[in-house]
C-alpha cells in the first residue's frame, strides 16, 4: 500500500526540484489536493472555504458540472492544435459583444502576457516609447510591469523602482510612475511628457483600491488630449465586476483592455481586446512589416480553455448571477466589519463586493502608500487565524464566488469573530 504523503512530505520533495519549494504563487508549504464547489482540501485532509478561487478564475466554484461537461465533450476531439478552432472564434465573438472597448481580440495564455503585449501594441500604434504606470499596480511579470509594483523604498514620482533583478536600466528610463487617484499629479506629468507617452496602463480597481470619482474619466480625457493609448488591465475585473467588466460598471471605455482568469473557466487563457485600428497592428497585411507586432503562442486560444470559458460566461449571463455574486460579497464584507467593530479594532473594508480586503488603518486608502503604511503585522495575524479556522485566501484579497452556501457563511462568520478576538489578546 502506498504511503499517504503529508503536506510536509510534499514540501520536502518540492524543495529539491523547485526553487524555494514552490511555484512562486502562494505559500509553498500549502498543497491543495481537491476542490469542489466552494471548498478545497489540502494534502493533510483539512477542509477550507475557498476565497482564493485559484486567484480569481473559479468564479462559479470548483468543478461546476456544466463546465465539466463542456470540457469532457471537447477532450476526445482534441486538446490543442496551434491553429484556429471554432470554439475560440465563438468565445472571441462573445467577448466582443460584452466588452465595450473590444472590436477585436487576440488570445494569449496568461494575464501577464496580455499586459506585456498591450504595452507593446500601444508602442507600435503610437510610435512612442514611454509608459505611465501607477505605483502599486500589478500588470504581470514583464520588465515594465515589475517597475514600482511593491516598492519598499519610497522615491519621488515619476521615478521608477525595479522590483526584480535582471531588468535592464534602460527600462526604468521609459517608465513614468504616478500615484493612483491623484488627478493633479497625472495632469502635471502629462503636461510635461504627454507627447512621448505611448500608454497609460491602469487597473480600474488597483489591487483592492477603488478609483476616486472621476479619476478614470480624467485618464480617458488626458489620453485623448495627448494621443495616448489608455489600457485597462481587466485581467481581474473583467467578467467579475459585471458582464462587461469594470469599464461597463464605471462607464469609462479604454482603447485597449486585457482579460484573463474568468474567460478561460479555470484553464490558461487570456486576451488583449481593443479598437480595430489599434488591433490591426497584429495583422501584417493590414499595417505592413514596419508596424506589425509579431505575436504567437503554442496554447493561445486552445479549444479546451475556449469551451470552458464559453460555458462559464453562459452561466454568468443568466438572470440574477451578478446580483447573487455581489450579495455574497457584501454579506462577507458586512460580517468582517461587524466582527472587527465589535472588538473596537480600527479597520477599513476596501474594494468591491466582488473583490475586497480588510486593511487595518484609520482611513480609507486612496493609493499604494496608504496600504503600505497600514498595519500589515495585524493583517498577517488576522489572516493566519482565518487559515487555522478553515478560510483559504490570499494575504491581500478576498474573492467571493457563486458557489458559496449557508454553511460557508456560518463558518466564515465564526472565523472572522475568532480572528478579531485574537487581535486584542
Amino acid at each position: 500500500m502506498d504511503k499517504i504523503l503529508s503536506q510536509a512530505d510534499w514540501f520536502e520533495r518540492a524543495q529539491s526540484v523547485l526553487p524555494g519549494g514552490g511555484f512562486g504563487n502562494f505559500d509553498p508549504t500549502m498543497f491543495i489536493r481537491d476542490g469542489k464547489g466552494s471548498r478545497v482540501w489540502d494534502e493533510n485532509g483539512k477542509e477550507y472555504v475557498d476565497f482564493l478561487i485559484g486567484s480569481g478564475p473559479m468564479l462559479l466554484g470548483h468543478g461546476h458540472p456544466e463546465v465539466l461537461d463542456a470540457v469532457a465533450e471537447q477532450l476526445p476531439k482534441g486538446m490543442t492544435f496551434f491553429a484556429n478552432n471554432a470554439a475560440g472564434v465563438e468565445l472571441a465573438e462573445e467577448i466582443c459583444r460584452a466588452v465595450p472597448c473590444a472590436d477585436q481580440i487576440r488570445y494569449v495564455s496568461s494575464g501577464g502576457e496580455a499586459d506585456m503585449y498591450a504595452i507593446r501594441l500601444a508602442r507600435a500604434f503610437t510610435g512612442r516609447d514611454k509608459v505611465v504606470k501607477f505605483e502599486g499596480g500589478y500588470h504581470g511579470m514583464s520588465a515594465e510591469a515589475q517597475m514600482s509594483l511593491a516598492p519598499s523604498r519610497m522615491v519621488n514620482f515619476p521615478q521608477a523602482v525595479p522590483d526584480s533583478a535582471g531588468i535592464p536600466e534602460s527600462v526604468r528610463a521609459e517608465m513614468l510612475i504616478a500615484p493612483f487617484n491623484d488627478p493633479d499629479y497625472i495632469r502635471s506629468l502629462l503636461a510635461e511628457h504627454g507627447d512621448q507617452v505611448a500608454a497609460i496602463i491602469v487597473e480600474p480597481l488597483q489591487r483592492i483600491i477603488p478609483p476616486a470619482p472621476g479619476f478614470l474619466q480624467l485618464l480617458r480625457d488626458e489620453a485623448d488630449k495627448y494621443g495616448i493609448v489608455l489600457i485597462f488591465d481587466e485581467v481581474v475585473t473583467g467578467f467579475r465586476f459585471s458582464y462587461g467588466g469594470a469599464q461597463e460598471l464605471y462607464g469609462v471605455t479604454p482603447d485597449v483592455a486585457t482579460l484573463g482568469k474568468v474567460i478561460g473557466g479555470g484553464f490558461p487563457l487570456a486576451a488583449i481586446a481593443g479598437r480595430a485600428d489599434i488591433m490591426a497592428h497584429f495583422d501584417k497585411a493590414a499595417v505592413g512589416a514596419d508596424k506589425w507586432l509579431m505575436q504567437l503562442g503554442t496554447l493561445s486560444g486552445n479549444p479546451v480553455a475556449a469551451v470552458a470559458g464559453l460555458k462559464t460566461m453562459e452561466v454568468l449571463r443568466r438572470d440574477g448571477a451578478y446580483d447573487q455574486l455581489r450579495a455574497n460579497g457584501q454579506r462577507l464584507m458586512d460580517m468582517a466589519g461587524a466582527a472587527l467593530s465589535a472588538q473596537g479594532i480600527a479597520h477599513q473594508i476596501v474594494g468591491d463586493p466582488t473583490l475586497f480586503e480588510i486593511v487595518f488603518a484609520e482611513a480609507q486608502p486612496r493609493d499604494y502608500r496608504d496600504t503600505f503604511n497600514a498595519d500589515t503585522a495585524r493583517a498577517t495575524k488576522f489572516n493566519a487565524v482565518l487559515m487555522q479556522e478553515g478560510i483559504f485566501k490570499a494575504p491581500g484579497k478576498t474573492y467571493p464566488s457563486l458557489a458559496l452556501t449557508e454553511d460557508d457563511f456560518d463558518l466564515t462568520q465564526r472565523a472572522y469573530e475568532t480572528a478579531a478576538a485574537f487581535l486584542i489578546q
